[in-house]
């Protein structure tokens, strides 16, 4: 049984991807698509319904995952409009503020929500990897962090680094926003022990890097993860979309949650 899909953002770069692999695929149906007034006319009506409001589209797709890939306040409108109808939702949009993902977390109270920084596999494997590392290298060991992305990437630093900082952080016991460095121009003296150091790097139509490095005494440890294809991002959250049929509402779901 294939499962329904109607996408939010469906003529920008991530939602025309995962557009495209739904109708390629028997495992998956495109029942609609959704983007602003100023982009739909972009949308071909040949086979799904397009439309520019969600809700216009939702009470003809009552068994359909919607998935969002746009901008937080656009994803936060679709969750809210996904819990009125009863639909699940899986968003992999980043720069949520503290407010949005609270917000979120209680919306997940009511329909089944799913929220991922980075859809995937192989970045939520490094996430897990990452703190025993640290943890094995000890405080010794700084730590810095390079992402790049293409021109276009609103936020800074991406949500990923940010995840990755925050995983880093915990292995240390300490907490992301009390010990990140992002911006360094002047006379600032030495590195501060404990510090994690994430800075961004934008140009061109990179799709995503990700470096993190422990350097030590003598050595320096790099582990890095270069995204070539938005596809990876978009099988991804076709994989999260499928597992969400069988789940409940009760909580913010992730990567760590499906990939167990």
């Amino acid at each position: 049984m294939s499962t329904n899909i109607v996408m939010v953002g469906a003529a920008g770069r991530m939602g025309s991807v995962i557009c495209r692999l739904v109708v390629e695929s028997v495992d998956y149906a495109l029942m609609g698509m959704v983007d602003s007034k100023e982009r739909v006319g972009l949308l071909s009506a040949d086979t799904c319904s397009v439309a520019d409001d969600l809700a216009a589209l939702l009470p003809q797709c009552p068994d359909a995952v919607v998935i969002d890939f746009t901008a937080p306040a656009v994803s936060l409108h679709s969750a809210e409009v996904a819990a009125r109808y009863g639909n699940a939702i899986v968003i992999g949009t980043t720069g949520f503020s503290e407010a949005q993902m609270g917000e979120l977390q209680h919306l997940a109270t009511k329909v089944p929500l799913f929220w991922s920084s980075n859809m995937s596999v192989g970045v939520n494997v490094l996430l897990k990897i990452l703190p025993e590392l640290t943890s094995a290298l000890g405080p010794d060991y700084d730590i810095e962090m390079v992402e790049m992305h293409h021109n276009r990437k609103k936020d800074s630093p991406s949500g990923t680094a940010l995840t990755m900082g925050e995983r880093l952080a915990q292995a240390r016991g300490q907490k992301l926003e009390d010990v990140r460095c992002s911006e360094r121009n002047g006379i600032i003296g030495e590195r501060p022990k404990g510090q994690i150091g994430i800075q961004a790097v934008r140009g061109g139509d990179v799709v995503g890097v990700h470096t993190v490095y422990f350097m030590g005494a003598g050595e320096r440890i790099e582990v890095s993860h270069h995204a070539h294809s938005r596809e990876n991002f978009a099988r991804g959250a076709l994989r999260a979309a499928a597992w969400m049929t069988g789940q409940k509402p009760g909580r913010l779901y992730t990567m760590v949650d499906m990939l167990g």
